[in-house]
């Protein structure tokens, strides 16, 4: 009987070690995740925070559209995305990572309207289509800074990087026009960064977003004349910054149309230069 006492005694003491262990070893473990998560999740929210993708809320056709970013706040930085909300002046932009064929129509149509754009072009384009950049500059259009590899700028928050995208592109303006470089650039995809508008800022850029645009980059599903008039004619607004792609077929060839009905509707354009210091 003292043996079989003896031996249930070391048994529950035994497993009273175990589960006091095991206990010990829960709570160090929801201690260390709890660690963790209160690590992770504050860097996570920072990051969601401070990386952003342009976008804006139209709220009534006509009016000036709401960016997630107010002009206010993006003027800090150097950064635009509206005009005057007095004024019927709109500002011609396009955005170009390579030439589809369809540039040169849209060269004639702004010159027969006399109309000034900006077009923001990457290093393929300036690579392979170098005569178009000099057409551009020599018909008195702004050739801006689209970054020399197209990439999601957001994610770069190193200075040195940074400059590198920017100034590359530069080079190889100079290269072409034996000009220096308008210091106006546009991020890729509008993905940015707080840390990226203060970079740009930094280099002496203006970073210019835009208030009205449409799904009109897919060469593979090109918008009808009906359907892109549609979308831009009626959320025509003062100040409007337009952003259309060069390789859409489908702009240029309503480019005419479009213009010659935004000149009936009263609006004149203007330049960078006049958007940045109006």
């Amino acid at each position: 009987m003292n043996l079989l006492n003896k031996f249930f005694g070391n048994f529950v003491v035994i497993s009273l070690k175990k589960l006091v262990l095991g206990f010990v070893l829960l709570i160090l473990c929801v201690a260390v995740t709890v660690g963790l998560c209160g690590k992770v999740i504050p860097d996570a929210i920072t990051t969601a925070k401070m990386n952003v993708d342009w976008g804006l809320s139209h709220a009534e056709n006509g009016s000036q559209p709401v960016g997630n970013r107010s002009q206010a706040e993006l003027s800090k930085y150097d950064a635009y995305y509206l005009g005057s909300p007095d004024e019927k002046v709109m500002y011609l932009t396009f955005d170009a990572g390579y030439e589809a064929g369809y540039t040169p129509q849209i060269l004639e149509v702004l010159k027969k309207h006399q109309v000034p754009a900006a077009f923001f072009l990457v290093g393929n384009y300036l690579d392979t289509k170098p005569e178009l950049v000099k057409q551009m500059v020599a018909e008195g259009h702004i050739v801006a800074n689209h970054t020399t590899h197209h990439p999601d700028m957001s994610k770069i928050s190193n200075l040195e990087n940074f400059k590198k995208e920017l100034g590359d592109l530069e080079a190889k303006y100079y290269e072409i026009t034996g000009q220096q470089m308008p210091k106006y650039y546009r991020p890729p995809q509008g993905k940015f960064s707080e840390e990226n508008l203060k970079l740009a800022k930094q280099l002496g850029y203006k970073t210019v977003f835009w208030s009205l645009a449409y799904a009109d980059w897919d060469q593979n599903q090109q918008p009808t004349h009906e359907e892109a008039l549609k979308k831009l004619l009626p959320r025509t607004h003062n100040g409007a910054v337009i952003l259309l792609h060069s390789t859409s077929k489908t702009n240029a060839e309503i480019l005419d149309e479009l213009l010659t009905k935004w000149k009936e509707m009263g609006y004149t354009f203007g330049t960078l230069d006049q958007l940045c210091n109006f």
